[in-house]
Protein backbone atom coordinates (compact mmCIF):
# COMPACT_ATOMS: atom_id res chain seq x y z
CA UNK A 1 0.00 0.00 0.00
CA UNK A 2 1.46 3.37 -1.07
CA UNK A 3 0.79 6.08 1.48
CA UNK A 4 0.03 9.71 0.69
CA UNK A 5 0.15 10.64 4.39
CA UNK A 6 1.87 8.90 7.27
CA UNK A 7 2.33 10.21 10.82
CA UNK A 8 3.83 8.48 13.83
CA UNK A 9 3.36 9.68 17.41
CA UNK A 10 2.61 13.16 16.08
CA UNK A 11 2.35 15.74 18.85
CA UNK A 12 1.93 19.50 19.03
CA UNK A 13 2.02 21.59 22.18
CA UNK A 14 1.22 25.25 22.69
CA UNK A 15 2.41 26.70 26.01
CA UNK A 16 2.88 23.17 27.39
CA UNK A 17 -0.69 22.21 26.44
CA UNK A 18 -1.01 19.35 23.96
CA UNK A 19 -3.53 20.01 21.19
CA UNK A 20 -2.42 16.96 19.17
CA UNK A 21 -1.04 13.93 20.98
CA UNK A 22 0.39 10.61 19.76
CA UNK A 23 -1.46 10.76 16.44
CA UNK A 24 -0.80 7.82 14.12
CA UNK A 25 -2.43 8.44 10.76
CA UNK A 26 -2.25 6.64 7.43
CA UNK A 27 -3.91 7.81 4.22
CA UNK A 28 -3.49 5.76 1.05
CA UNK A 29 -2.79 7.37 -2.29
CA UNK A 30 -5.89 7.84 -4.40
CA UNK A 31 -8.46 7.64 -1.60
CA UNK A 32 -10.89 10.20 -0.20
CA UNK A 33 -10.20 10.43 3.53
CA UNK A 34 -12.55 12.09 6.02
CA UNK A 35 -11.03 13.69 9.13
CA UNK A 36 -13.77 14.22 11.70
CA UNK A 37 -14.07 15.61 15.19
CA UNK A 38 -15.70 18.38 17.24
CA UNK A 39 -14.40 21.94 17.39
CA UNK A 40 -11.12 22.05 19.29
CA UNK A 41 -10.32 18.40 18.53
CA UNK A 42 -6.97 19.28 16.92
CA UNK A 43 -8.05 18.86 13.29
CA UNK A 44 -6.84 22.24 12.03
CA UNK A 45 -3.51 21.94 13.82
CA UNK A 46 -3.02 18.48 12.32
CA UNK A 47 -3.74 19.76 8.82
CA UNK A 48 -1.29 22.64 9.31
CA UNK A 49 1.41 20.15 10.32
CA UNK A 50 0.65 18.00 7.28
CA UNK A 51 1.01 21.08 5.08
CA UNK A 52 4.26 22.17 6.73
CA UNK A 53 2.70 25.38 8.08
CA UNK A 54 3.28 24.31 11.70
CA UNK A 55 6.20 22.32 13.07
CA UNK A 56 5.38 19.32 15.29
CA UNK A 57 6.62 19.30 18.87
CA UNK A 58 7.56 15.65 18.36
CA UNK A 59 6.81 12.68 16.13
CA UNK A 60 7.21 12.26 12.38
CA UNK A 61 5.28 13.32 9.28
CA UNK A 62 5.70 12.00 5.74
CA UNK A 63 3.62 13.34 2.86
CA UNK A 64 3.72 11.82 -0.62
CA UNK A 65 6.69 9.75 0.48
CA UNK A 66 8.85 12.71 1.51
CA UNK A 67 9.32 15.58 3.91
CA UNK A 68 6.61 18.22 3.92
CA UNK A 69 9.40 20.80 4.14
CA UNK A 70 10.58 19.78 0.67
CA UNK A 71 9.61 22.28 -2.07
CA UNK A 72 9.09 19.36 -4.46
CA UNK A 73 6.49 17.87 -2.08
CA UNK A 74 4.76 21.17 -1.40
CA UNK A 75 4.27 21.81 -5.12
CA UNK A 76 2.14 18.68 -5.24
CA UNK A 77 -0.25 19.86 -2.51
CA UNK A 78 -3.51 21.77 -2.88
CA UNK A 79 -5.35 23.46 0.00
CA UNK A 80 -8.68 25.17 0.55
CA UNK A 81 -8.88 26.45 4.15
CA UNK A 82 -12.25 26.93 5.79
CA UNK A 83 -11.91 30.71 6.20
CA UNK A 84 -10.17 31.54 2.96
CA UNK A 85 -9.24 35.18 2.31
CA UNK A 86 -10.23 36.01 -1.23
CA UNK A 87 -8.75 38.89 -3.22
CA UNK A 88 -12.14 40.29 -4.12
CA UNK A 89 -10.73 43.02 -6.41
CA UNK A 90 -9.43 40.33 -8.76
CA UNK A 91 -11.36 38.63 -11.52
CA UNK A 92 -11.69 34.87 -11.43
CA UNK A 93 -9.01 34.53 -14.10
CA UNK A 94 -6.62 36.86 -12.24
CA UNK A 95 -7.20 34.98 -8.99
CA UNK A 96 -6.39 31.63 -10.58
CA UNK A 97 -3.38 33.09 -12.37
CA UNK A 98 -2.06 34.46 -9.08
CA UNK A 99 -2.34 31.14 -7.28
CA UNK A 100 -1.21 29.16 -10.29
CA UNK A 101 1.97 31.22 -10.52
CA UNK A 102 2.54 30.81 -6.76
CA UNK A 103 2.30 27.05 -7.32
CA UNK A 104 5.04 27.25 -9.97
CA UNK A 105 2.99 27.19 -13.18
CA UNK A 106 4.15 29.12 -16.21
CA UNK A 107 1.95 31.88 -17.62
CA UNK A 108 1.12 29.66 -20.56
CA UNK A 109 0.13 26.76 -18.30
CA UNK A 110 -2.11 29.08 -16.26
CA UNK A 111 -3.88 30.31 -19.41
CA UNK A 112 -4.49 26.71 -20.45
CA UNK A 113 -5.60 25.38 -17.09
CA UNK A 114 -7.75 28.25 -15.77
CA UNK A 115 -10.70 27.63 -18.13
CA UNK A 116 -10.56 23.90 -17.33
CA UNK A 117 -10.56 24.58 -13.59
CA UNK A 118 -13.48 27.02 -13.89
CA UNK A 119 -15.47 24.51 -15.91
CA UNK A 120 -14.79 21.73 -13.42
CA UNK A 121 -16.19 23.78 -10.52
CA UNK A 122 -19.20 25.08 -12.44
CA UNK A 123 -17.93 28.62 -13.08
CA UNK A 124 -17.44 28.41 -16.82
CA UNK A 125 -17.80 31.86 -18.37
CA UNK A 126 -17.35 33.71 -15.06
CA UNK A 127 -13.58 34.13 -15.23
CA UNK A 128 -13.80 37.80 -16.24
CA UNK A 129 -16.09 38.73 -13.33
CA UNK A 130 -14.61 40.25 -10.18
CA UNK A 131 -14.77 38.08 -7.07
CA UNK A 132 -16.57 40.88 -5.20
CA UNK A 133 -19.62 40.00 -7.31
CA UNK A 134 -19.46 36.27 -6.54
CA UNK A 135 -21.94 34.65 -4.15
CA UNK A 136 -20.67 32.63 -1.16
CA UNK A 137 -21.18 29.44 -3.11
CA UNK A 138 -19.28 30.79 -6.11
CA UNK A 139 -16.40 31.86 -3.87
CA UNK A 140 -16.27 28.36 -2.45
CA UNK A 141 -16.06 26.96 -5.98
CA UNK A 142 -13.30 29.33 -7.06
CA UNK A 143 -11.48 28.36 -3.86
CA UNK A 144 -11.59 24.72 -4.93
CA UNK A 145 -10.40 25.75 -8.40
CA UNK A 146 -7.29 27.44 -6.96
CA UNK A 147 -6.55 24.31 -4.91
CA UNK A 148 -6.46 22.10 -8.00
CA UNK A 149 -5.30 24.35 -10.86
CA UNK A 150 -1.67 23.19 -10.59
CA UNK A 151 -2.60 19.49 -10.74
CA UNK A 152 -1.70 18.43 -7.18
CA UNK A 153 -1.46 14.81 -6.08
CA UNK A 154 -2.92 15.56 -2.64
CA UNK A 155 -5.66 18.09 -1.87
CA UNK A 156 -6.79 19.27 1.56
CA UNK A 157 -10.38 20.56 1.61
CA UNK A 158 -11.60 22.15 4.84
CA UNK A 159 -15.42 22.38 4.93
CA UNK A 160 -15.71 22.64 1.12
CA UNK A 161 -19.53 22.48 1.08
CA UNK A 162 -20.30 24.71 4.09
CA UNK A 163 -21.52 27.67 2.00
CA UNK A 164 -23.32 25.67 -0.67
CA UNK A 165 -26.95 24.79 -1.29
CA UNK A 166 -27.91 21.12 -1.88
CA UNK A 167 -27.23 21.37 -5.62
CA UNK A 168 -23.84 22.93 -4.94
CA UNK A 169 -22.99 20.10 -2.55
CA UNK A 170 -23.77 17.56 -5.23
CA UNK A 171 -21.48 19.43 -7.63
CA UNK A 172 -18.62 19.47 -5.10
CA UNK A 173 -19.21 15.79 -4.41
CA UNK A 174 -18.88 15.10 -8.13
CA UNK A 175 -15.67 17.14 -8.25
CA UNK A 176 -14.21 15.07 -5.42
CA UNK A 177 -15.20 11.85 -7.17
CA UNK A 178 -13.57 13.03 -10.40
CA UNK A 179 -10.38 13.88 -8.50
CA UNK A 180 -10.35 10.41 -6.99
CA UNK A 181 -10.92 8.85 -10.42
CA UNK A 182 -7.84 10.69 -11.69
CA UNK A 183 -5.72 9.32 -8.83
CA UNK A 184 -5.71 12.42 -6.61
CA UNK A 185 -5.82 11.89 -2.84
CA UNK A 186 -8.40 14.07 -1.07
CA UNK A 187 -8.15 14.85 2.65
CA UNK A 188 -11.55 16.18 3.70
CA UNK A 189 -12.65 18.02 6.83
CA UNK A 190 -16.41 18.44 7.09
CA UNK A 191 -19.12 18.80 9.72
CA UNK A 192 -21.71 17.58 7.19
CA UNK A 193 -21.51 13.89 8.05
CA UNK A 194 -24.06 12.90 5.42
CA UNK A 195 -21.70 14.36 2.81
CA UNK A 196 -18.78 12.43 4.28
CA UNK A 197 -20.77 9.19 4.09
CA UNK A 198 -21.42 9.73 0.38
CA UNK A 199 -17.89 10.85 -0.45
CA UNK A 200 -15.20 9.20 1.66
CA UNK A 201 -13.55 5.81 1.37
CA UNK A 202 -12.23 5.92 4.93
CA UNK A 203 -12.68 8.23 7.92
CA UNK A 204 -10.93 8.95 11.19
CA UNK A 205 -12.50 10.40 14.34
CA UNK A 206 -10.36 12.56 16.61
CA UNK A 207 -11.06 14.31 19.88
CA UNK A 208 -8.85 16.17 22.34
CA UNK A 209 -5.93 15.65 19.98
CA UNK A 210 -6.20 11.85 19.96
CA UNK A 211 -7.41 9.28 17.47
CA UNK A 212 -10.64 7.62 18.57
CA UNK A 213 -11.31 5.31 15.65
CA UNK A 214 -10.47 4.97 11.96
CA UNK A 215 -11.47 2.69 9.11
CA UNK A 216 -13.75 2.24 6.13
CA UNK A 217 -17.40 3.11 6.56
CA UNK A 218 -18.28 -0.57 6.48
CA UNK A 219 -15.70 -1.34 9.16
CA UNK A 220 -16.95 1.47 11.39
CA UNK A 221 -20.69 1.15 10.86
CA UNK A 222 -20.73 -2.59 10.24
CA UNK A 223 -22.95 -4.52 7.88
CA UNK A 224 -25.70 -4.81 10.50
CA UNK A 225 -29.18 -3.69 9.50
CA UNK A 226 -32.20 -3.28 11.73
CA UNK A 227 -35.40 -4.21 9.91
CA UNK A 228 -38.93 -3.45 11.13
CA UNK A 229 -41.37 -6.05 9.82
CA UNK A 230 -45.11 -5.40 9.60
CA UNK A 231 -47.60 -8.03 8.44
CA UNK A 232 -51.17 -9.09 9.15
CA UNK A 233 -49.74 -11.87 11.34
CA UNK A 234 -46.39 -13.34 12.35
CA UNK A 235 -46.79 -16.91 13.54
CA UNK A 236 -44.44 -18.53 16.08
CA UNK A 237 -43.07 -20.68 13.25
CA UNK A 238 -42.15 -17.61 11.18
CA UNK A 239 -40.61 -15.91 14.22
CA UNK A 240 -38.46 -19.00 14.81
CA UNK A 241 -37.21 -18.89 11.19
CA UNK A 242 -36.49 -15.16 11.46
CA UNK A 243 -34.37 -15.78 14.56
CA UNK A 244 -32.01 -17.83 12.40
CA UNK A 245 -31.23 -14.62 10.49
CA UNK A 246 -30.66 -12.44 13.56
CA UNK A 247 -32.00 -11.25 16.91
CA UNK A 248 -35.77 -10.69 16.85
CA UNK A 249 -37.96 -8.61 19.15
CA UNK A 250 -41.75 -8.74 18.95
CA UNK A 251 -43.30 -5.26 18.84
CA UNK A 252 -46.94 -6.26 18.95
CA UNK A 253 -49.39 -8.15 16.81
CA UNK A 254 -47.97 -8.59 13.32
CA UNK A 255 -44.92 -6.41 14.08
CA UNK A 256 -41.31 -7.32 14.86
CA UNK A 257 -37.84 -5.82 14.82
CA UNK A 258 -35.04 -7.92 13.38
CA UNK A 259 -31.31 -7.19 13.71
CA UNK A 260 -29.61 -8.70 10.67
CA UNK A 261 -25.93 -9.59 10.78
CA UNK A 262 -25.84 -9.18 7.00
CA UNK A 263 -28.01 -6.74 5.04
CA UNK A 264 -28.13 -9.20 2.15
CA UNK A 265 -30.52 -11.32 4.24
CA UNK A 266 -33.26 -8.68 3.90
CA UNK A 267 -34.88 -10.32 0.81
CA UNK A 268 -34.96 -13.61 2.72
CA UNK A 269 -37.09 -11.95 5.43
CA UNK A 270 -39.71 -11.01 2.85
CA UNK A 271 -39.65 -14.54 1.41
CA UNK A 272 -40.21 -16.13 4.83
CA UNK A 273 -43.11 -13.84 5.75
CA UNK A 274 -44.89 -14.12 2.40
CA UNK A 275 -44.14 -17.86 2.21
CA UNK A 276 -46.01 -18.38 5.49
CA UNK A 277 -49.20 -17.07 3.87
CA UNK A 278 -49.11 -13.72 5.67
CA UNK A 279 -49.66 -10.39 4.01
CA UNK A 280 -46.49 -8.30 4.17
CA UNK A 281 -47.31 -4.63 4.71
CA UNK A 282 -43.86 -3.11 5.24
CA UNK A 283 -40.15 -3.80 5.65
CA UNK A 284 -38.54 -0.67 7.08
CA UNK A 285 -34.72 -0.64 7.24
CA UNK A 286 -32.74 1.29 9.84
CA UNK A 287 -28.98 1.47 9.47
CA UNK A 288 -26.49 3.21 11.78
CA UNK A 289 -24.93 6.32 10.29
CA UNK A 290 -21.85 8.42 10.93
CA UNK A 291 -23.77 10.90 13.05
CA UNK A 292 -24.77 8.16 15.52
CA UNK A 293 -21.20 6.86 15.63
CA UNK A 294 -19.79 10.39 15.97
CA UNK A 295 -21.97 11.18 18.98
CA UNK A 296 -21.19 7.85 20.69
CA UNK A 297 -17.45 8.20 20.21
CA UNK A 298 -17.28 11.81 21.36
CA UNK A 299 -19.45 11.14 24.42
CA UNK A 300 -17.36 8.10 25.30
CA UNK A 301 -14.15 10.04 24.77
CA UNK A 302 -15.38 12.78 27.07
CA UNK A 303 -15.68 10.28 29.92
CA UNK A 304 -11.98 9.52 29.98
Amino acid sequence: MTLAIETRQLRKEYKQRAVVRSLDLEVSQGEVFGFLGPNGAGKSTTVKMLLGLVKPSSGTVRVLGGSVESPQVRRQLGFLPEQFRFHTWMTGNEFLAFHGRLAGLSRRAVRERAPEALKLVGLEGRGRDELRGYSKGMLQRIGIAQALIHGPKLIFLDEPTSALDPLGRVEVRNIIHSLKDSGVTVFLNSHLLSEVEQTCDRVAFVNQGQMLQAGTLRELLGPALTLDVQADRLTPEVMAKLRKLGAVAALGEGRARLELADEHHAPRVAELVVGSGARLYALTPHKPDLEDLFVRLIEKGGDR
